[in-house]
């Protein structure tokens, strides 16, 4: 019982993980990357659908992103989407194809982004530590209902916590790499 807990756990840890990293890669620093414009949506006949479901996203060079509209309608649509984003973007339409040159982070921006990035990390961690009281729970109930004994209880307790640190120190690297990023000029 203690290990389906365990591996139950993990599981959640390592999707939490999984969340911290998705939500670092929308943080923006001064590379251009493809995944940059995902959270962009456009309308699309009446709906709102992400950039990439009308539009090629490619790299033109590691400082610009090509977007291709594969309807030529839908260039000046997906060009104010871009725009409007909050992204700190300013795409130039050419042709069917919209250039989005990626401006250069000052100093500033740099230490805002960084406090982004180190409360992003921290959800991460408060996350990883939900699932370790929820799993730590789990099993003082079993210990309370007598199905497993203080000693399997105590070592399940160990292991979560084994994991827990595990996780966090996984997340703490996630934010080194992304903090060296952002101040990479």
């Amino acid at each position: 019982m203690i290990n389906d807990i365990q591996k139950q756990a993990e599981g959640k840890m390592q999707r939490s993980l999984e969340v911290l990293k998705e939500n670092l890669a929308k943080v923006r620093t001064g590379r251009a990357h493809a995944g940059l414009l995902d959270q962009v949506e456009v309308e699309y006949y009446g709906s709102q659908v992400p950039v990439s479901q009308v539009a090629n996203v490619t790299l033109i060079d590691a400082r610009t992103i090509g977007v291709k509209v594969y309807e030529s309608n839908m260039a000046a649509a997906v060009e104010k989407a871009i725009r409007d984003s909050n992204l700190g973007l300013n795409p130039a339409a050419m042709g069917d194809v919209i250039r989005v040159p990626m401006p250069m982070l000052t100093e500033e921006r740099r230490k805002d982004l960084i406090k982004v990035v180190r409360a992003e990390a921290e959800d991460g961690r408060v996350s990883i530590r939900n699932v370790r009281r929820d799993a730590n729970e789990h099993i003082k109930k079993l210990l309370k209902d007598k199905e497993v004994s203080e000693d399997e209880a105590r070592r399940g307790e160990e292991q979560i916590q084994k994991l827990t640190d595990k996780f966090i120190a996984e997340a703490d690297k996630l934010l080194a790499v992304k903090e060296e990023d952002l101040m990479a000029i």
